[in-house]
């Protein structure tokens, strides 16, 4: 317990700090008093609507790693790798070809992500969705969804196809202030703090939950559900960012062990800070240059993955 409020108290400062140099820090430096001055629209209007964003997408991604991993009885299952980013991905992007108004390509990247997670179950039917079964299945889907995103954008005659390339690689220069978006991440956290018990009692294993009297099916289909809904709401919002679901959680059960009530808010903070951290670092190192921040997440989570593998 004593170690689980130091990581807290440790997340919480990580993540002030994030929000602190994502707002001042950038091209230029603007101080906390520029707020009284006419520089207040940077603060107010771009750079806290870009930390919003980042922040809300990264929990989202964790929690829906987490949430999937505990579905899946996997630590490898996460949104990206299982292909329920590139599920949602196409459709929206479909979507988006197709210039459909703004307000539909959350609907579209659920209906994406769930039509992934679908055809998971699906073909791994016939191995009774054996864990291994279920990932070897996202990891071919996932490979397939790639193709989709490359068919389209090599078709596609759309004069927004550059912004199009960068959203894919996970783009914060056109994002929203996520307001649906984090309204979705607290309706789904609260709904999982609500059930804690009952996950605690399914990461001790599918059998072992059943024998306790756990109703295995209907939160199978809520892990489903909510997973699905997060991953849709971060793709929509900035794209498609890898490794955040995959390593947060990883990392949280480490140091908070496998109790819900401790892991799922921890992984939900740290992948909000991590993701406002590094888009802090994409527009302080590369400035005037902007480049999408899943390259860096990318370039930061290989070797972060290789350790965790060499341990």
């Amino acid at each position: 317990m004593v170690q689980s409020r130091r990581l807290f108290f440790c997340i919480v400062i990580l993540v002030f700090l994030s929000f602190f140099f994502s707002l001042t820090k950038g091209s230029t430096f603007v101080p906390f008093s520029a707020l009284f001055t006419a520089e207040q629209s940077i603060i107010l209007q771009l750079r806290l609507t870009r930390t919003a964003a980042a922040f809300v997408s990264g929990g989202l991604l964790a929690l829906a790693g987490s949430l999937m991993q505990l579905l899946l009885q996997n630590p490898l299952a996460d949104p990206y790798a299982l292909g329920i980013s590139g599920g949602a991905a196409v459709f929206t992007l479909f979507l988006m070809i197709l210039g459909v108004n703004e307000q539909w390509l959350l609907p579209g990247a659920w209906t994406g992500s769930l039509f992934a997670m679908l055809c998971i179950f699906l073909l791994a039917r016939k191995h009774r969705w054996h864990a291994h079964t279920l990932l070897l299945s996202g990891i071919a889907l996932a490979c397939g969804f790639s193709a989709c995103v490359s068919f389209l954008l090599l078709f596609s005659a759309n004069p927004g196809l550059h912004g199009m390339l960068f959203w894919l690689a996970g783009d914060l220069n056109a994002a929203h202030f996520p307001w649906l978006e984090a309204i979705i991440l607290s309706v789904c956290y609260g709904l999982c703090a609500l059930l804690s018990r009952g996950l605690n009692l399914l990461t001790r294993g599918e059998q072992t939950a059943r024998a306790l009297g756990l109703p295995l099916q209907r939160y199978q289909i809520l892990l489903y559900l909510l997973s699905s809904l997060c991953t849709a709401a971060a793709v929509s919002l900035i794209g498609c960012i890898g490794f955040i679901g995959l390593l947060v959680p990883h990392f949280t059960r480490q140091f908070t062990g496998y109790d819900q009530r401790v892991s799922l808010p921890a992984a939900v903070l740290l992948g909000g800070g991590l993701l406002v951290c590094a888009d802090t670092f994409t527009r302080t190192v590369f400035a005037p240059q902007q480049i999408p921040v899943g390259i860096v997440i990318a370039m930061l989570g290989v070797p972060a993955f290789i350790w965790v593998l060499q341990k």
